[in-house]
């Protein structure tokens, strides 16, 4: 036995598979580089057309699952595999994930539909499926969702579109809801006038429809005030905080007394 050439056969190999190897993985990284560029071409182009960014960010992204599996394929047929054998396979497997995977397709399918029917697009502030945040991306099965407290959350978009959508942003304006507690035998004409007045000069704060303040209901401690500016989604918080304090201060100005809850305890003899 010639142990000399089974070593060279052996190195041979291996130096050809090693070379393959580097080739597919420079094929990988060139190919990713181009496709990243592509991507970025067809962005550009879109977004000279004025197109929205919800549609350009879901052309995008089927733009480069299309191109990462041309990827695959030339990858593939690099190291001799039979592309059109492989086409062949990925048909067959792709009805047989697609039996498997119903849910998939249901999300890509309902992915096509939030970009149809603009329940909400990119940069809407909104609440959908029990998330609450701003709409970052909506992609072919997902949509992408940062919450307020800077969390990246993905969402299926089948479960989105069969649950309830609120969208924050889509009106001029919503209301911020707060109250203010009187205690008994305040000044409560004064205090609704002050706080009306005061109300508009926070920022953020819209003049139309005018801020509501009134009596909500009556408790153990007085009347409670229901204290309702209006603002447009991004100064929400903002006159949420704002408001807050302006009660407070209003309240300390006016000299308004702490409220107190008042029992009356009878004792028979």
């Amino acid at each position: 036995m010639n142990y000399d050439s089974i070593v060279t056969n052996i190195v041979n190999l291996l130096t050809q598979a090693g070379l393959k190897v580097l080739g597919a993985l420079v094929i990988l990284i060139i190919g990713r580089w181009l496709i990243n560029i592509a991507r970025n071409l067809i962005g550009r182009a879109l977004e000279t057309q004025k197109l929205d960014p919800t549609l350009i960010g879901y052309l995008k992204s089927a733009v480069g699952i299309i191109l990462n599996v041309a990827l695959i394929v030339a990858i593939l047929g690099f190291f001799g595999v039979e592309t059109a054998t492989f086409a062949a396979l990925i048909a067959g497997a792709g009805v047989a994930i697609g039996m498997a995977w119903s849910g998939l397709l249901s999300n890509f399918a309902a992915g096509i539909f939030l970009v149809l029917l603009r329940p909400f697009k990119a940069g809407d502030f909104v609440s959908v499926a029990g998330i609450t945040g701003t709409v970052t991306e909506i992609g072919l099965f997902g949509t992408t969702i940062d919450t307020p407290d800077n969390v990246k959350t993905i969402l299926g978009n089948a479960k989105i579109l069969g649950d309830t959508i609120q969208n924050f942003s889509a009106n001029r304006y919503r209301r911020v809801d707060l109250t203010a507690q009187l205690p008994h035998g305040a000044d409560v004409p004064a205090t609704i006038a002050t706080l009306k007045t005061e109300l508009k000069k926070i920022n953020g704060v819209v003049t139309e429809p005018a801020p509501d303040v009134e009596i909500l209901t009556f408790n153990l401690a007085g009347p409670l005030l229901a204290v309702r500016p209006y603002t447009h989604t991004d100064n929400y918080w903002s006159v949420y905080f704002a408001t807050n304090d302006l009660i407070r201060e209003t309240m300390i100005c006016a000299g308004v007394p702490v409220p107190e809850q008042h029992f009356a305890i009878r004792t028979q003899a």
